[in-house]
Parts: structure tokens; C-alpha cells; sequence
């Protein structure tokens, strides 16, 4: 592996290891700054266009949120559903990829609960980091749109 730009090494990508590890690549995507916020307006909500999406992911610009857009789609975590209107209307929606996750994802949310509780009550979270958790979103789990290109609306 050749040293990044300052002579920083950077870790490969997903794939390019020489031992690839599909859990790595999973949490790859998974830890990128906005994936989980996105999923989960998104398993929230459902279906949503560009535009809500953006107001509800709050603090994200529109540039990283379209990256963001493009990455998960690509993995086939979400559908891009394009309308030719005018304006042109992009509506993104989760696939049966991030149903399949919705067990682990709501095992994580438990487990993670239950640390901040067990941290808080230890005194290992200082008292300006401490706010009302959210209540637990119960999704569908029911993807909105098949995973097959062919049968997505717009594509």
C-alpha cells in the first residue's frame, strides 16, 4: 500500500485488501459521516424526495448528501426513483438490502441503549452530553421498492 498525500497510509477500500472482509466493507459504508442519519429517515419516513431528505438529515449540504445518495445506492441499500417533471422529481426510498438489516440494526439500537443507561448511571457520560434519548422508531421492515433495476419505477 502506497503512503497518502503527507505520508499518511490510508486503509484500502472495500475490496482491495488482501484478505477482503465483507464485514469491513458493511461497516465501511455503515460508519461513513450521515449514513445511519439517512437510513433512518429513510426507514422512518419512507420513500422521501431530495429535498425533505436534506431538511431532515439536519446540518448536511446538499453536495454530501448526494454522495451519500449515490454510495448507498450503489451498495443497494436505497433506490433512486427519478420523475422527469418540472421540476424534476428524486425520490429515495430503502431496498430489501436494508430490510435484511433491520434485525441488526434494532439489536444494535438495544445494545446501545443499554450501555448510555449503564453509563450515565456509572457517571461516564459528563452531564452536558446528556439529553433525551429518542424514542425507539419502529419501521415498516418492508423495503419499498424491489432491489431488481428493471423493476424500479423512473430508471
Amino acid at each position: 500500500m502506497k503512503p497518502a498525500v503527507g505520508g499518511k497510509r490510508k486503509a484500502p477500500a472495500c475490496g482491495e485488501a488482501p484478505i477482503p472482509c465483507a464485514v469491513n466493507c458493511l461497516l465501511e459504508t455503515l460508519a461513513k459521516p450521515w449514513i445511519m442519519q439517512i437510513l433512518w429517515v429513510l426507514g422512518n419516513d419512507g420513500p422521501t424526495r431530495f429535498g425533505a431528505l436534506r431538511r431532515k438529515v439536519e446540518g448536511i449540504s446538499a453536495r454530501v448528501l448526494a454522495e451519500r445518495l449515490k454510495h448507498l445506492e450503489e451498495r443497494g441499500f436505497v433506490f433512486r426513483n427519478y420523475e422527469p417533471t418540472i421540476p424534476p422529481a428524486v425520490t429515495y426510498g430503502l431496498t430489501h438490502r436494508m430490510a435484511e438489516m433491520e434485525p441488526v440494526l434494532k439489536q444494535m439500537a438495544a445494545l446501545g441503549q443499554k450501555w448510555f443507561e449503564e453509563d450515565v448511571r456509572a457517571g461516564r457520560i459528563p452531564d452536558h452530553e446528556i439529553h433525551e434519548w429518542p424514542a425507539t422508531h419502529e419501521p415498516s421492515g418492508r423495503p419499498q421498492v424491489p432491489d431488481s433495476p428493471s423493476d424500479r419505477p423512473g430508471r
